[in-house]
């Protein structure tokens, strides 16, 4: 089996046509993972859902998922995220917003837990210590746990009797599923935030978890943007990868 995983492709079509273009250079893509907030920030949300939808696929909920289809206010995002938010609400269409109301909050895949901020948190909370790691193994009753929502690549292993470190994960580097217990972080297709701007993904084949990034149209995505008179603060963050 060959899957993608996937996460925080947040509306960025370019981008996410561009990760499974890479994926399938690498051999048939047999299902993608999705790691919660397909919509949101970027300017083609619908496009987006249709792309995941023609994969054999399972996807759990992110808050900006939420937001977009009303299950969620508002309040707690920043005035960018909030304005992106409502754009998005009005134009999903029924069926797009019928998708994204019944996303579970967390999903399990044979030896991996998916979830898009932790399972103490499944859509707010952001994995970015070892504290919060600690917290996300007592809950883990699989081996290997996929987060989203922080958009920064990691792989943090257990450390009994110790505090486990999230460490980065490089592009290409491939990481063996064994008996050391993991929560990994694909980092973001749409809004890598960890100073790459080139959009993030995984591939897992079998026993190997291997991380990739992949160079995509950044400037298409921020024209659309711009067409749709999304903020420029996330216009330009694009091209930082911040």
């Amino acid at each position: 089996m060959r899957i993608a995983i996937v996460s925080d492709v947040h509306s960025n079509l370019p981008a996410f046509e561009s990760v499974m273009r890479a994926a399938e250079r690498r051999g048939a893509v047999d299902a993608v993972w999705s790691l919660g907030d397909l919509v949101g920030y970027g300017p083609q949300p619908g496009e987006c859902i249709a792309l995941l939808r023609r994969y054999q696929h399972v996807s759990v909920a992110g808050n900006h998922d939420l937001a977009a289809c009303g299950r969620m206010g508002t309040e707690e995002f920043n005035a960018a995220a909030a304005v992106a938010a409502q754009w998005t609400q009005e134009r999903l269409s029924p069926q797009e917003r019928s998708y994204l109301e019944e996303l579970p909050a967390t999903a399990t895949e044979g030896a991996f837990t998916l979830v898009h901020g932790s399972l103490r948190e499944p859509v707010w909370e952001y994995l970015l210590s070892g504290e919060q790691a600690l917290v996300q193994f007592e809950l883990q009753s699989t081996p290997y746990s996929a987060v989203g929502h922080s958009h920064l690549p990691f792989v943090c292993r257990e450390e009994p009797g110790g505090m486990p470190r999230l460490r980065p994960a490089a592009d290409g580097e491939a990481v063996e599923l064994g008996d050391e217990r993991l929560i990994v972080n694909p980092g973001s297709v749409g809004q890598p935030r960890d100073g790459d701007p080139r959009a993030g993904y995984a591939l897992l084949e079998d026993a190997t978890l291997t991380f990739h990034r992949v160079e995509y149209d950044i400037e298409a995505t921020q024209r659309a943007m711009d067409e749709a008179d999304l903020p420029v603060w996330l216009i330009e963050r694009l091209s930082v990868g911040r």
